[in-house]
């Protein structure tokens, strides 16, 4: 049986405003040999699935400085410090980025982003009855565009490689098992 691994200690490396990187040291339960193993410290983060009342989805097309790529994806971020709530971080997030407000917003989801190298979650909101109800407010590094996407033409955007953020797939994955009937442990 997998056993988890004892942190020795834990070492502070970086602080990069978005993230803090540190080292832990930890030994293996089953050969008790230590290693060094670094670990991304991330805060949560939120997706929104947002459908307007003529079933469009709200996204949104932004640069990504990882990839160097203008990314089709839905709108979503970091957490804000002290912020606990997924649905109010979601609502908060859809409202800044694109100026949509909706109604019955739920946690559809959660998933670890990389479990192997992160301690953080991403959740998935779905707020539905969206219009546009407000001015946006992009954060000083933001630059975003809003579109409206037919549902019926997500999964081509997914199967044809439109959108690519793997998290965007996940949320959208959460979506299409509501439609299904079935649903996890959110």
């Amino acid at each position: 049986m997998i056993q988890p691994w004892k942190t020795i200690r834990s070492t502070p490396v970086g602080d990069f405003r978005i993230f803090k990187l540190r080292r832990d040291r930890r030994i293996s339960p089953r050969t008790g040999h230590e290693h060094d193993y670094t670990i991304i410290d991330c805060p949560d983060w939120v997706n929104v699935v947002a459908i307007t009342t003529d079933r469009q989805l709200v996204m949104v097309e932004q640069y990504r400085h990882g990839s160097e790529t203008v990314q089709l994806e839905i709108p979503g971020g970091m957490m804000d410090p002290g912020e606990t709530d997924p649905i109010a971080a979601g609502l908060r997030e859809l409202r800044e980025e694109t100026g949509y407000e909706g109604a019955g917003a739920r946690l559809l989801g959660k998933i670890l982003p990389n479990p192997a190298i992160m301690g953080n979650t991403c959740y998935t909101v779905l707020v539905e009855n969206c219009e546009l109800k407000h001015p946006t407010a992009f954060d000083h590094g933001e630059d975003l565009a809003t579109h409206l996407v037919p549902m019926a033409q997500i999964p081509h955007l997914l199967a044809s490689g439109k959108i690519q953020h793997s998290l965007v797939h996940v949320a959208l994955s959460h979506y299409q098992l509501l439609r299904q009937g079935i649903s996890g442990e959110a």
